[in-house]
Formats: structure tokens, sequence, C-alpha cells
């Protein structure tokens, strides 16, 4: 870190700290770029305007492909008190039909439930005791890009760095800022969860994943957590059949329904007040960059439009740009990076969005769950895909063709 004094606009001395890099937001992308760069030997600091642990409304649940990511960057299992695996998903139609989806045993983990407030707390940890420096209760008040500099003002001072990677979440300060955002934008889908103990055995020990008329294409969840309870919820398409205004109402009518009573159980109760969040799945919708600045995670709305899931795509988003920066030889980092996560990225959203399509109809439910679920053999690997075990579009995308792409280990693979 250096200092370097400058003029400010009243005609005064200000100290603007140089770095490399600054990353603001230190959430699932923000820490992995903080990750990388760190052992990469990038001169970083990290921002963020809360004081961690600090809880963040989702689903909890981890993926394949996150928990591939988190197992590259090191995150021990066991700084997560609440990491749960799972292994049985059971998923209804709209008709009631449940059908079971096994995921695979003795080959590694493909699933996993944890609680936010606890697996970012671990990922702020891991950063800090890889080498990065994070700043806690840290505003940014104001970001500026030339040619080949980005100043970030934050409320205790001025950074200049040659690269902003910005994780700092669907409403990016940095990308208002720079005047990259979209105006009155509140999502693409939203989301609402309320945690529950004392859930019956099957909830705590397994997924469950149900398709209500009234809900399509979106779907009602039951993910398991230690100790007997469970992430309970339900996510909604904006525009959809639901208005978002009227998710309270209707969280108490699905709770009411004899099949979500006899799910958790005659014993179980709220932990807590429910929560309602937004979910950004358009990368393909917003730029990507500004001129030295990469968006990661949520700020580039990089959540998966059928599942909803995020934290695999912040982890993905977040390495990426933190090869993309490190790499000392790129005059522009921001191409590359564009450039790798579309690649890696946009092939699978839009495939998510035609079979979203498909779902938004009870008719078209109710046939790709019994499709889904017609052999064993279709029952094993639409777990795997449903997971994120190998990408949505892997199919599509013969670039991403390889020995085994179908049948990888998962994460976590005992030695």
């Amino acid at each position: 870190m250096s200092g370097s004094s400058a003029i400010d606009d009243a005609g005064g001395t200000e100290v603007v700290e140089q770095r490399d890099v600054v990353v603001v937001g230190a959430g699932p992308a923000g820490t992995a770029a903080a990750i990388e760069l760190a052992r990469a030997g990038v001169d970083a600091v990290v921002l963020d305007r809360a004081t961690f642990p600090r809880d963040k409304i989702c689903g909890d649940g981890l993926t394949t492909s996150a928990l591939r990511q988190l197992d590259h960057l090191g995150l021990d299992p066991r700084a997560v008190p609440s990491w749960q695996e799972v292994s049985d998903c059971w998923i209804s139609s709209p008709s009631g039909v449940t059908l079971g989806f096994p995921l695979p045993e003795g080959q590694g983990t493909f699933a996993v439930v944890a609680r936010r407030v606890e697996l970012d707390a671990a990922l702020v940890d891991l950063a800090r005791a890889s080498g990065a420096e994070l700043r806690e209760d840290c505003r940014v008040v104001g970001v500026e890009e030339t040619d080949d500099r980005v100043r970030v003002r934050t409320d205790d001072g001025v950074i200049e760095a040659r690269w902003c990677i910005a994780a700092d979440g669907m409403w990016s300060t940095v990308r208002k800022h720079l005047g990259l955002g979209v105006p009155g934008y509140r999502g693409d889908w939203h989301a609402f969860r309320q945690y529950f103990r004392k859930v019956s055995p099957a909830a705590a020990r397994s997924i469950h994943v149900r398709f209500e008329a009234d809900l399509l294409p979106g779907y009602f969840w039951s993910f398991p957590l230690p100790d007997g309870g469970a992430n309970v919820g339900f996510g909604i398409q904006r525009g959809a059949k639901v208005e978002v205004g009227d998710m309270g109402p209707l969280w108490q009518d699905l709770l009411a329904r004899p099949w979500a009573r006899e799910l958790l159980g005659p014993d179980a109760e709220p932990e807590g007040p429910h929560r309602a969040w937004p979910i950004p799945a358009r990368i393909d919708g917003l730029p990507l960059t500004g001129r030295r600045t990469l968006f990661v995670g949520d700020a580039a709305a990089a959540c998966d439009t059928l599942t909803g899931e995020g934290i695999g795509q912040a982890l993905q988003t977040g390495r990426l740009a933190a090869a993309a920066v490190a790499d000392t030889g790129s005059s522009d980092a921001a191409a590359t990076y564009a450039a790798h996560a579309t690649a890696d990225l946009v092939a699978d959203h839009r495939m998510s969005e035609l079979l979203v399509r498909a779902m938004r109809h009870r008719k078209g439910a109710r046939t790709a769950i019994r499709v889904a679920g017609a052999t064993a053999w279709t029952r094993r690997n639409f777990a795997r895909w449903l997971f994120e075990d190998y990408p949505r579009a892997v199919v599509l995308t013969p670039r991403r063709w390889r020995r085994g792409v179908l049948s990888s280990p998962g994460a976590y693979v005992p030695a």
C-alpha cells in the first residue's frame, strides 16, 4: 500500500491511497476474487459496508458447481457449523406426484445446505488467511474511471487502483456511480425465506421441491439444516402469476396447505421472521465491465434463471475477474473477463430461459418431471444436472465436451 497527495476540489490536500485492485463487496464473489488475487501476489483491498458475520437472505443451497469452487479456494467445511451434506432430492409436480432424485454417493459431495451468515463469514476468514486486506464498515460514496485508473471514494478516504472488481450486489453502488445501471430494475425473480426448527425427519434429512400451479414457473422448497431445522421458502418470477406484493399472504396460504403441514410436521415452528429478496438473472442483459471495472456475482446479474441459484456463479465470476486482472501481461483485463464470463455463463443462462418458458404452465412442469423421472438413469442424471454438476447447456456447447463430463466426481473427494 502507498499513499500520494493530491489537490481536492476545495483546494486542500487529500491523501489518495494507491492499490493495484480494489474489490467492492465481501460476499462470495468478492472474497473469491480476493483469495485468488492474494495468492497471485496482487496488491488488493476489499471493502464492504457491513461488518461480519452478517446474514444474507438466501435459500442456503450449495450446488455441485458451487462446492467445486469452494473446494478449489480451500474452504474447510468444518469452518461452517451448519454445513449439511444432502444426497436425496424429492420433487413434486403440480398434480402432487412426487419422485425421488438421488445424487451419487461415495464420489464426493454434490449438494450441501449451509447458512449464509456462516458461509460468508468463513469465506471472509479464508480471504484474510490468504493474505487479503478487508475493511469492514466501509461505504463507497463515489467511483470514477479514466483510461488507466479507477478512483473509489469511500467514507474513509480515496483509493486509486488499476482495476476495480465490483461485487456489491444487485443494486451495485459502483454500477450506479458509473452510470451503467438499469433504471427501475427490481430483479427478475423474487424469493421468500423463513427458518424453521423441529421439522419432520423427512424435512430434516432431504431436499424437497414442489411446483405448485399458482407459483409456476417458481417453486416451493424445503432445505434441511442440522439439529432438526430447515430453510423453507418459495420463489416467483417477476411478472408471472403472483405479484411480488402478494408474497406475504401467499406464504401463509402455502404453509397451511396439507402437503406443507405434512412435510414440516406437527411440531415445526418458525425460528425467526420471514424475509424476501430479489434475484438478478440477466447476465446477457447488463454490461459486464466498465473501462476499468469488472462486475461479478449479483452485480453482474449472474444468477441461474431456472433455480435462482447464485453462489456458484458468484464464486465463478469472482475467480474469473481475479484471473483477468492478475495477468500482468493483459493490457485489457476488462475485455478478457467479459469474454470468459460470456463463454462460461451466457449459453447456460439462455438454456435456462428456454426451460423456464416450459415451466410456466402446469402441463409443461408435469411433463418435465415425468420425463426426468422416467428411469433410474434419468432420475440420477437429472439430479446431477439440476445441481449444476455440469453446465446447463453442455450438450449444445461442444467446446466444453470432454471425457467424463457427465460423470465427474463431486467436490471434497476424500484423499
